[in-house]
C-alpha cells in the first residue's frame, strides 16, 4: 500500500467539502475518482498533496503520516508531519495540475530539474541525465530547449508528468489529465499512465471523462457532496450501477 486516507473531513467556513472520506491505493494500481464539479474531488487531491490542510482524519504515504488525527482535552484535530518527514513525503508524491503549472520563464529541461536541484540538492548533471531519460520515454527528446508557450496542450501535459516523475515518486496524482487534450491525444496519455503503473507507481486521477476512466482505471470511486457513494473495480462499477445519482452522472 502506497497511500492510505482515513476519515478525512474538510470545511471552508460553513461549507463541509469532505465528509469522512477514506480509501487506499496499492503499488501499480490506477484509481480514478469521478463525480460532478463541486463533489470534493480536487479538494481531496489537494489535501493529499498538502496544499490544503484537513480538519480531521489521517493521510499516510508509504508508511509515513502526512497528518494523523489525535484527540486530547481540547478536542479532535489533525497533527501534521514536521519538516524532515514532510520532505520525505514530498519526494514520494508527484502532482500534475489541471493547468500543468509549468514555469513559463524556464525551458522544458529547466522545469524538470528545478525541484531535484534546488530542493533536494541533486547534482545538476545527474538531474539533467534523468530529465533527458524521462523526455525520451515521453517522446519529447527534441523539446528540452523549448519553452511552455511553444508547446501544444498534449506536450505540456507530458512535460508536467516528466517533472512530477523526476523525483521517482511512489504515487502520481493527476487532476483532470484529459481536460486540455484533443480526443486523439487521449490514447497517448492513457498509455503513459499505464506505463507509470507498470513500473510500480500508484496512480490517483480525477476525471469527468468516463471513456478515459474505463480505459485506464483498475478501480473507480464515485464522490458526491464530499462523500464516497460507491467504490469498486472498473468492471464491477460500470456493469452494475444501482445508485440513481451515479446513473444520472454517467448518462450525462
Amino acid at each position: 500500500m502506497v497511500l492510505k486516507v482515513e476519515g478525512l473531513w474538510k470545511s471552508f467556513k460553513t461549507e463541509q467539502v469532505l465528509k469522512d472520506v477514506g480509501f487506499s491505493l496499492q503499488t501499480g494500481e490506477i484509481l480514478a475518482i469521478i463525480g460532478r464539479s463541486g463533489s470534493g474531488k480536487t479538494t481531496l487531491l489537494r489535501c493529499i498533496n498538502n496544499l490544503v490542510k484537513c480538519d480531521r482524519g489521517s493521510i499516510m504515504v508509504d508508511g509515513i503520516y502526512l497528518c494523523r488525527q489525535v484527540t486530547d482535552a481540547n478536542g479532535t484535530k489533525c497533527v501534521y508531519a514536521k519538516g524532515p518527514e514532510q520532505l520525505q513525503i514530498r519526494k514520494r508524491l508527484g502532482m500534475v495540475f489541471q493547468s500543468f503549472n509549468l514555469f513559463p520563464h524556464m525551458s522544458v529541461l529547466e522545469n524538470i530539474i528545478e525541484a531535484p536541484v534546488r530542493v533536494f540538492r541533486v547534482p545538476r548533471p545527474e538531474a539533467e541525465e534523468k530529465a533527458r531519460r524521462l523526455l525520451a520515454m515521453l517522446e519529447l527528446q527534441d523539446k528540452e530547449a523549448a519553452y511552455p508557450f511553444e508547446l501544444s496542450g498534449g506536450q505540456k501535459q507530458r512535460v508536467a508528468i516528466a517533472r512530477a516523475c523526476a523525483l521517482n515518486p511512489l504515487v502520481m496524482c493527476l487532476d483532470e489529465p484529459t481536460s486540455a487534450l484533443d480526443p486523439e491525444l487521449r490514447e497517448g496519455i492513457a498509455q503513459t499512465i499505464e506505463n507509470l503503473a507498470a513500473q510500480g507507481m500508484g496512480v490517483l486521477l480525477i476525471t469527468h471523462d468516463m471513456v478515459f476512466a474505463k480505459r485506464v482505471a483498475h478501480r473507480v470511486i464515485f464522490m458526491e457532496e464530499g462523500e464516497i457513494l460507491a467504490e469498486g473495480s472498473k468492471e464491477e462499477f460500470f456493469a452494475d450501477i444501482n445508485n440513481e445519482r451515479i446513473k444520472s452522472f454517467i448518462a450525462g
